[in-house]
């Protein structure tokens, strides 16, 4: 029988508990395994309720909306393993001219493409630091106009359809995937169009940032080949992916698919598919869908346990019992996140804050599409947020010893600068984020 605990308790233990054990450095998916076991215990009837856990946790992995998880995380890791990016690179260096702080634009476009073919954000830096940060260093670029951009584009990669982050923000939600997906483009878009104009403009007034560099002459069709040949048939994958759903012609699942078979198809055509660069994306792909069902197993049952435990309702009624606008609802919900994504990852923010957010939403009447973007964006920002976020560890990872993190975490600053203003508009103009998937899709 389930011990009569009042719903504080319930809160402190679950929400608190989690939290400390993230704090104090253990893994996600273990954090909340623990504390589902003592949950279960407390509040589901002892024996028994360790055993209902059991079959949750069974189902929660076989939940069909899951499945493009690891079809647009091996789009990615074919981009990446098969050396098709090293081409794209070249085929957008190509064709953008002499601009101010030139190799930076050209790693926030090609950044952006890679976004709309990678369903990872920390593949996408990784791969654009190791390519282009070397090559910016020797041509005189300070530290920080080599970093900055490509974590700033990097963090992008979340908004951009294929996301394997919207995919599972989508399911632990109750939000339409396909929605949500189409609804991060537009932010996603006029951040990489707010980045290219900011390193433009801080490279006219401080021109020693990023010094002039040579270009290679091409010209006719050696100036449009690589764009013909690769840039433009990845470009139409993405096209694909996102026609397929809001035409209402495939699920997401079978747009994932769809995305997956046509890299695949791509890389052959090319010559690029060998049986390594195969082995190397199947198996990186595994490594990460793993990770990720091993962190749904435990968030399933982590928001049944605190429901049931009444901490969810209380919760809720206490927050809506402050008589705050539904704005400034939104408001302290986004700055929380703002906050925890200074200290744990972007799976943690959700498993955290979901339970009682989604209540929250559905009593307020919130457009679920809308605050799924917003959602998206402070993880976003999370990645970029000093000292711990994921895409500033994977820029020190590759990047070579002169490049500090006082350098790293000063580059990062006026892109998050760039996106909490976009966070900004976004709250005031709630129809940038929805007008596209409701155009769309309706």
């Amino acid at each position: 029988m389930a011990w009569q605990l009042s719903w504080q308790f319930g809160a402190l233990l679950l929400l608190g508990g989690s939290t400390v054990l993230l704090f104090l450095g253990m893994p996600v998916a273990l954090s909340f395994v623990a504390i589902n076991i003592v949950g279960a215990w407390l509040f589901l009837g002892g024996e028994a309720g360790l055993a209902q856990i059991v079959r949750n946790s069974v189902v929660s992995v076989m939940n069909f909306s899951l499945t493009p998880i690891p079809l647009f995380i091996l789009m990615g890791e074919i981009l990446f393993h098969t050396g098709i990016a090293i081409k794209v690179i070249d085929g957008i260096e190509r064709l953008i001219k002499q601009v101010p702080g030139r190799l930076a634009v050209v790693a926030v476009v090609a950044g952006t493409i890679f976004s709309a073919i990678s369903g990872s954000t920390i593949a996408t830096t990784a791969m654009l630091g190791s390519l282009m940060l070397p090559i910016m260093l020797a041509r005189g670029y300070h530290p920080t106009m080599a970093t900055g951009p490509i974590m700033a584009i990097g963090a992008v990669d979340m908004l951009i359809p294929p996301s394997a982050l919207t995919v599972l923000l989508g399911s632990l939600s109750g939000i339409s995937i396909s929605k949500l997906l189409i609804g991060g483009v537009v932010p996603g878009l006029m951040l990489s169009v707010a980045f290219v104009a900011y390193i433009m403009l801080r490279v006219q007034i401080t021109p020693s940032l990023a010094p002039a560099t040579l270009i290679e002459k091409h010209t006719g069709w050696q100036n449009w080949r690589l764009l013909v040949l690769y840039v433009l048939p990845l470009v139409s994958i993405f096209a694909v992916v996102v026609g397929a759903m809001s035409g209402g012609f495939a699920t997401p699942t079978e747009s994932a698919a769809l995305g997956a078979l046509a890299t695949m198809a791509l890389a052959g055509i090319y010559g690029a598919l060998n049986f390594d660069a195969l082995m190397k994306s199947l198996k990186g792909t595994v490594s990460i869908t793993g990770m990720i069902l091993f962190i749904i197993l435990g968030a399933t049952t982590f928001s049944q346990i605190l429901s049931f435990s009444g901490a969810t309702d209380g919760l809720v009624s206490v927050i809506l019992g402050q008589g705050l606008s539904r704005l400034a609802l939104v408001a302290l919900m986004m700055l929380t996140l703002i906050f925890l994504g200074i200290f744990v990852d972007q799976v943690s923010m959700m498993l955290i804050t979901l339970p009682v957010f989604m209540p929250l939403v559905q009593k307020l009447g919130v457009d679920p599409i809308w605050f799924g973007v917003l959602f998206l964006i402070c993880m976003q920002l999370g990645l970029l947020l000093p000292p711990h976020g994921l895409l500033l560890m994977t820029m020190r990872g590759v990047a070579p010893p002169e490049v500090t993190f006082a350098h790293i975490f000063q580059a990062v600053v006026p892109y998050v600068i760039m996106s909490l203003l976009l966070l900004g508009l976004l709250l005031l103009l709630p129809g940038i984020a929805t007008w596209l998937p409701n155009f769309l899709i309706g």
